[in-house]
């Protein structure tokens, strides 16, 4: 009771004293304020603003269950954020703010509204996702639907759904499925459980649209949720066989219900796993097959594999597998496999012989055959097949089973053979000559064998007999009984003179092949015999050039030839025999000087007689005739020797013959008739001297003459001499006095003088004798010098008798062929020819000793053949003999030998070597397109070793066949020629069609050519070769693109080729290069068109090429430096240009579409922006003339600024939809709070913002510029209170910046 009258004591005085103190109050905009959710923990939030008049100071505070959020400093009013705020759980709250002054304190509510930023992220509502659908659900129904939910308002409350990934991740699945707005997951392609996949995953997320948050636009994105998705298997496929092909085989005695092999289907749909039943729909052989349910198929008839030869041994059957129940359209689901069932052989034929040829044997009973006949040239070579025997040999069993032996028997066997001994199947045999001896003519003219055929398994044969017809060839040389015939004639028998009738050749062929014909081959002494040509007679052709004197032996060479033109040769050795038509020949003349009295005769007379040695024709007798001083000598008989009978007296010799006699010699033969020759000896009786001097003696003493006088003083018998005469200067003499009136005068040579013999072989000199006194007299006396041959000089040879010869190669020629002759000045020369050297060579090649032994020269200097038959031109074309001549009585000191000489034998070829082909390491393609007639396909080089006409050759086809991939053979004729040329001594024959081929053909022409030479006598030779000639279709021509102008191209022809070949190892065939035409070219300018072909006659095809040359990288980079862009084939680059016209085209359209479609959303866009911008500017103009505080009268849609009545904005008078606010509905959350910017109660929140942005700190970052709507609503005219009118809050999903 006390308190309260206290209390009622001091009420009065505290009323007084507030009533001096006035209370501060807050600002007027201190009401509401709003705050951004994401302003951070202990950032300044706002300030606490008031006024006091007393100005106190003021103490903020705040109060209330929020007030927790805030903290506030009590002397300034600032307010920092104390809590984190959140818009979604609470988006506006009322606190309790109060001032105080040192006596009073003030209180007030504030309504605090968070303002949304986008700070969460959508959350899907439900996680664990998962589905099954039908793999035949139609493209674009909805698969699945989820709902992701974001708690932000606005953009960043609206969500957007995507599928980030589909698992598995393959290319068809990427775009599989599709998700709408709302979160239907709709599909997007077929489905298949067997060829794509039973199961996918989808990763999905959602995101919304995006908002500011911490003062920047960001997008949130929930966690991926992933939606499992079951494809349902359903039975839409048709079963499958597990295997693409099926093939057994079975032997062809195989029991009835043997199984052959299994067959397996199964259903394609795995998930639903139908069973199957099988059956055998179709059969190649009804009836030998069935299935059973299990698939397994078995033999179910006898079987033969000889009925199924054309079939390849093989039956066909269709196996049907069908699923038990029908699939999804009502049908049988079935599949169908072809099995292959191979019948194996059971050896149950054995081979049989058939008259046809392979491949046209039909192999029917009426082909059947065991006699058979055939013809074949006598001795003919082995290996040579019998003519016009057709036989076949067929065994229908397979393998080892169908494998014979083929023998030969019969009495004839061993001279043939057959071909081939083994074989399989059927095969053409050929019986063959085996030994070319025994198939004689002559000694039976049919021959028999028997053909064997065994079966190698079971040994079961046939037997076929051939009976063989020998046909006569020429294959008998006539012969002569003897190689060498000695014959004797008398030289000089008259023309027409038998020498010999009696040698025949023989000739065992018969009819015109064993009628001879005779020759004499050319040859010495050829024109001086002949010989008839039927009877072989040989006579005398020229008697009066058969002298044995020039030569006694002849070599002629008998040639006999039959009618086929065979020949053998035998040599004839014609002995001339002598007859005395010969006198004996004296050498020398005959002059002796002899001093009288003292001297005497020896001489012998020298003769001989050209008849045969040894002979009576040739021996001779010398006789002295009766004359008038015959009487004072004596000569031999047989040596020739004179001599006289006592001393000469001169003086008794008349004196009109001056001391000459004169004795003639009778030189006789012993022959018939007597032949004799005269010669007369001088014998000169000298009273004169005689001296003899040899000759190259220098200085020797000639002789001594002596002399006297008959005074008988010395003064007057003094003796001196003197010389004169021709040659008295090669002399001197020097007198000696030797008393009584003698003196002597020695003659001698002077020490540098020798005479000589062949010079001069005597002087006459005269030597004078006188004395001292002139009235003495002097005497003179002649002085003969002989000079005394010494044998000195070499001999020299006769350059004419060094003439070259020629001699036929191969035994043609024999005997002498050549004489070589020498001659020697010296009179006692002894001469002889001697062999020094033998040169061989060939074409002027040095070919060593190989001609040594041909030819000997004998010591008279007769060149002879040693060895005829070795004589070979091929060898040898040139022998040189070098001989020289020896005087064998040359004295000592002095050359005996003379210089060599070299006699030329030439050797002449004779047709004895037959042409041989040179080997070619070529191969020979044919490129229709590229062969023209008359062009050059293939060519053949051959040489023959003999020389002239004999070594031409001439070339010729005989045969050409055309042998297709399938093995045909197709005889073509008149298809190709050849000509032949000539280089040097190789003959090269250049192959040519003679017309365009056939290019459809496709395998090898093999072409024999024939070689024969063109001999000048006797018969031909010749030679043959075949040739492949590939061909190369069209098909392997390939083309390559190059970048440069088909000039450049060309010009680099060499080093593309060189860079081909070396990167396809193939022969490289250019066919064609040319500029790409304009109106196709895009970067290629040129072409150029090739085959490739390899040795073996194969090409390679574009891929191969391409591969090829990618592998070499070395020819790749010179192709490219060449230019090379593209590698493509013909036919490719011949529809080039229409596909780059077709592309070009769709190009263009695709291009025109996405302009038009440009264009069209560019003018709707445009004209949707400018339908915007006329109604934005209409909702302006009605916006400035709406009243302040006006209210339509229509009730306004709760949370939005629409009216339910005439569903338009106040202030863009749009329908809603146009808005997007189709989100803003009754059940939305916002409406449990009007956020009405229209409300007259709204706090201007726009004036308090700028307010406290004002107290911001400077580094604040500037605003964003003024939304245009909003600018044009705040023009309206203000109140008086300065506050706008109307609403001041800005509907953020309102924004005009962007018209």
């Amino acid at each position: 009771m006390a308190q309260l009258w206290l209390s009622c004591f001091l009420l009065p005085a505290l009323v007084v004293s507030v009533a001096a103190n006035v209370a501060p109050k807050f600002l007027a905009n201190m009401t509401s304020v709003i705050l951004p959710e994401d302003l951070p923990v202990g950032a300044q939030a706002f300030w606490l603003v008031a006024e006091d008049q007393d100005n106190d100071p003021l103490t903020y505070g705040m109060s209330g269950p929020n007030a927790y959020f805030f903290a506030v400093t009590p002397k300034t009013g600032e307010v920092k954020l104390a809590s984190a705020l959140d818009y979604e759980t609470l988006y506006t709250f009322k606190v309790t703010i109060s001032v105080s002054d040192p006596y009073i304190q003030v209180q007030r509510e504030m309504l605090v509204i968070v303002e949304d930023r986008n700070d969460n992220a959508p959350v899907f509502q439900n996680t664990a996702f998962s589905t099954s659908i039908n793999e035949t659900l139609p493209v674009g129904s909805v698969v699945f639907s989820v709902l992701a939910v974001d708690k932000d308002m606005g953009s960043a409350g609206m969500v957007v759904y995507s599928i980030e990934k589909v698992i598995p991740s393959t290319g068809d699945s990427e775009h599989l499925f599709r998700i709408l707005a709302n979160g239907s997951i709709v599909l997007n392609g077929s489905l298949s459980y067997n060829n794509k996949s039973a199961f996918y995953q989808l990763e999905l997320k959602a995101c919304d649209l995006g908002g500011m948050y911490h003062n920047t636009f960001t997008i949130q994105c929930s966690l991926p949720v992933f939606l499992s998705i079951s494809v349902v298997d359903q039975p839409d496929l048709d079963p499958q066989f597990v295997r693409e092909f099926y093939s057994a085989s079975v032997a062809e005695d195989a029991a009835k219900g043997t199984s052959v092999l299994t067959v397996e289907a199964v259903d394609g749909d795995k998930g639903i796993n139908d069973p199957v039943i099988y059956s055998i729909s179709y059969s190649t052989r009804p009836g030998w097959f069935d299935i059973g349910a299990d698939g397994v198929i078995r033999v179910n008839g006898s079987l033969d594999r000889e009925q199924l030869l054309e079939a390849d041994e093989e039956v066909q059957l269709q196996v049907t597998a069908t699923e038990t129940h029908l699939n999804i359209y009502g049908q049988e689901a079935k599949v169908s496999i072809w099995v292959t069932v191979r019948v194996m052989d059971v050896n149950d034929h054995k081979p049989e012989f058939y008259n046809c040829s392979l491949p046209a044997c039909t192999f029917t009973p009426e082909e059947a055959q065991v006699n058979f006949t055939g013809y074949v040239d006598e001795h003919a070579s082995p290996r040579i097949p019998i003519d016009d025997l057709t036989m076949v040999v067929y065994d229908p069993d397979k393998g080892s089973n169908g494998t014979f032996l083929l023998s030969l028997g019969g009495p004839d066997a061993e001279a043939f053979s057959v071909s081939p001994e083994r074989a399989v199947g059927s095969a053409s045999v050929q019986v063959l000559v085996r030994v070319s001896a025994l198939v004689d003519y002559e000694r039976q003219t049919a021959m028999a064998v028997q053909v064997v055929a065994t079966d190698s398994v079971s040994q079961n044969f046939s037997v076929a007999m051939v009976t063989i017809h020998l046909r006569d060839i020429n294959d008998h040389r006539p012969t002569f009984p003897q190689s060498l015939y000695v014959l004797t004639v008398p030289e000089h028998s008259a023309t027409g003179s038998v020498v010999t009738d009696s040698i025949h050749a023989t000739d065992p062929d018969t009819g015109a092949w064993g009628q001879i014909t005779y020759s004499l081959l050319p040859g010495n002494g050829a024109d001086l015999f002949q010989v008839d040509p039927v009877s072989g007679t040989v006579t005398v052709r020229n008697g009066e050039l058969l002298d044995r004197e020039s030569q006694a032996v002849y070599y002629l060479t008998l040639q006999a030839t039959d009618g086929g033109n065979l020949s053998s040769s035998t040599t004839l050795q014609i002995h001339l025999l002598d007859i005395n038509d010969n006198a004996p020949v004296v050498s020398g003349s005959y002059n002796i000087f002899v001093q009288e009295e003292e001297g005497n005769v020896s001489v012998t007379i020298q003769a001989h007689d050209n008849d045969e040695p040894g002979t009576n024709n040739s021996r001779l007798l010398f006789n002295l005739l009766p004359g008038p001083y015959s009487h004072n000598f004596s000569l031999d008989p047989d040596t020739g020797l004179l001599r006289n009978l006592g001393p000469l007296d001169r003086e008794a010799i008349d004196p009109a013959l001056e001391g000459r006699i004169v004795l003639t010699v009778l030189v006789s033969d012993c022959g018939e008739p007597v032949l004799g020759t005269k010669v007369n000896v001088t014998i000169t009786v000298e009273s004169s001297y005689n001296f003899t001097v040899k000759e190259e003696d220098p200085g020797v003493l000639v002789g001594v003459v002596k002399a006297w006088d008959a005074d008988q003083t010395e003064a007057n018998n003094r003796i001196s001499f003197s010389l004169s005469g021709s040659g008295a200067n090669y002399f001197m003499i020097r007198g000696l006095v030797l008393g009584a009136g003698w003196a002597e005068g020695y003659l001698r040579l002077p020490p540098d003088v020798s005479l000589d013999y062949e010079t001069q072989p005597v002087f006459n000199l005269t030597v004078s004798a006188e004395n001292p006194d002139p009235q003495g007299g002097e005497t003179i006396v002649d002085v003969c010098v002989n000079v005394k041959d010494v044998n000195d000089n070499p001999p020299t040879l006769d350059v004419a008798s060094l003439r070259g010869i020629r001699v036929a190669e191969n035994g043609s020629q024999h005997g002498q062929v050549a004489v070589v002759v020498a001659s020697d000045v010296d009179t006692s020369a002894q001469l002889e020819i001697q062999l020094v050297n033998i040169l061989c060579t060939k074409a002027g090649v040095d070919v060593g000793s190989l001609c040594w032994g041909w030819f000997s020269v004998a010591a008279n200097g007769s060149v002879y053949i040693n060895q005829s038959k070795a004589i070979d031109y091929e060898a040898c074309d040139l022998v040189t003999l070098v001989v020289r001549a020896c005087d064998l009585a040359t004295d000592p000191g002095f050359q005996a030998y003379s210089n060599n000489g070299s006699l030329l034998i030439t050797i002449e070829d004779v047709n004895d070597n037959a042409p041989y082909f040179l080997p070619e390491n070529k191969t020979f393609v044919i490129i229709p397109e590229l062969v023209l007639p008359n062009r050059e396909v293939a060519s053949v080089r051959a040489r023959d070793d003999d020389s002239g006409n004999n070594g031409v050759i001439l070339f010729s086809i005989l045969r050409v066949d055309f042998i297709s991939k399938d093995g045909a053979t197709i005889p073509f004729q008149g298809v190709f020629s050849i000509f032949t040329s000539s280089e040097a001594d190789v003959f090269a024959g250049s192959i040519q069609p003679v017309t365009s081929l056939d290019s459809t053909l496709q395998g090898t022409y093999q072409v024999t050519v024939q070689a024969r030479d063109r001999p000048s006598l006797g018969p031909f030779l010749e030679a043959t070769t075949t040739l492949n000639l590939f061909t190369v279709d069209q098909s392997y021509r390939s083309r390559l693109q190059f970048s440069t102008p088909k000039e450049e191209v060309g010009a680099n022809r060499q080093a593309i080729n060189a860079a081909l070949t070396q990167a396809t190892r193939t022969t490289v065939y250019i066919v064609d290069i040319q500029d790409i035409d304009s109106a196709a070219r895009a970067r290629p300018h040129s072409y150029l068109d090739a085959y490739f072909v390899f040795p073996n006659g194969s090409a390679l095809t574009l891929d191969e090429l391409s591969v090829m040359i990618r592998n070499d990288q070395d020819s790749l980079t010179q192709l490219l430096q060449l230019g090379l862009v593209v590698l493509g084939s013909q036919e490719s680059q011949e529809s080039d240009l229409s596909k780059q016209l077709i592309s070009v085209i769709i190009g263009l359209g695709v291009a025109l579409l996405l302009v038009l479609v440009i264009m069209t959303m560019a003018f709707v866009c445009v004209r949707k922006s400018y339908n915007r911008k006329l109604q934005a500017m209409k909702a302006a103009k009605e916006a400035r003339k709406t009243a302040a505080g006006v209210m339509p009268s229509a009730p306004a849609i709760p949370g939005t600024n629409m009216y339910n009545t005439e569903r338009a904005n106040p202030m863009l008078n749009l329908p809603n939809k146009d808005l997007g606010l189709e989100y803003l509905s009754p059940s939305n959350d916002l409406d449990s709070v009007s956020v009405n910017s229209l409300d007259d109660n709204s706090v201007d929140v726009d004036k308090n913002s700028q307010e406290i942005k004002e107290h911001r700190p400077p580094h604040t970052p500037p605003e964003p510029d003024p939304e245009p709507l909003s600018v044009v609503l705040l023009g309206r005219q203000a109140g008086a209170s300065g506050q706008l009118e109307g609403p001041s809050y800005t509907n953020a999903g309102l924004d005009t910046t962007d018209l």
